[in-house]
């Protein structure tokens, strides 16, 4: 990201339709750790620790609004936070999705850590299944691949939703968020709310934030009942 380009991002911001509802809970934003990535130049790029953290929590406000229950939140938020981390390249990388679900798979106490909470085997294999069909279009599912939506529709639902929620941080509005590629609705007030957050968290690391840093700047804009 580039100071030009952010500039020109936030001028085209999304007319809010509708308030951001009172939320009962802190939306969960996991941070993915520099070292998990397969590629070093990726982990500050269109790919990175920044997206995969804002997809995160995207993803716990979409749980929230379809009433996923506090395990599979925090299922669907670890997958999140991890489904681009094994991409070789910022172009489509077709097979990273699977390529993230096995190291996910083999890197459960890691992601448990910075989940803070171990999950259940039944959900961290339905984690796996969304993050290696996130990168597919449901088009192009195998009959394996059904089969496998089949057993975690909602994860896989909400984290690809959620991954095409930050698609406000590329360069050209054909490239921004695509509902019809989508199997559930996305609330109205969830757009601006996405597009909030890139143009907050992009322009704190331009600012010389780090990381972590700029992605808490970012989420306060989010005021959860306490």
């Amino acid at each position: 990201m580039d100071q030009d380009t952010l500039a020109w991002i936030a001028r085209n911001r999304p007319e809010a339709s509708a308030a951001p509802p009172t939320l009962p809970h802190p939306p969960l934003m996991l941070v993915p750790d520099a070292t998990w990535f397969a590629q070093p130049q990726l982990v500050d790029s269109i790919h990175g620790i920044r997206h995969n953290a804002r997809v995160s929590l995207l993803a716990g406000l979409l749980a929230q609004e379809y009433g996923l229950d506090r395990d599979h939140t925090a299922a669907l938020c670890a997958a999140a936070a991890v489904h681009d981390c094994r991409r070789r390249d910022d172009s489509d990388d077709p097979g990273h999705g699977q390529r993230a679900a096995l190291w996910f798979t083999r890197n459960q106490h890691a992601v448990s850590t910075m989940l803070g909470r171990e999950l259940p085997p039944d959900l961290s294999q339905q984690a796996a299944s969304a993050i290696g069909l996130h990168d597919v279009p449901y088009a192009d599912f195998t009959p394996e691949q059904n089969l496998a939506y089949q057993q975690a529709p909602h994860l896989i639902d909400l984290l690809k939703t959620a991954d095409c929620l930050d698609r406000y941080r590329l360069p050209l509005t054909r490239w921004w968020p695509d509902p019809s590629h989508l199997r559930i609705v996305i609330p109205a007030w969830l757009h601006p709310v996405a597009f909030d957050l890139v143009v907050r968290s992009e322009q704190a690391r331009l600012d010389g934030a780090t990381n972590h840093g700029a992605l808490i700047h970012a989420s306060q804009l989010l005021n959860p009942r306490q």
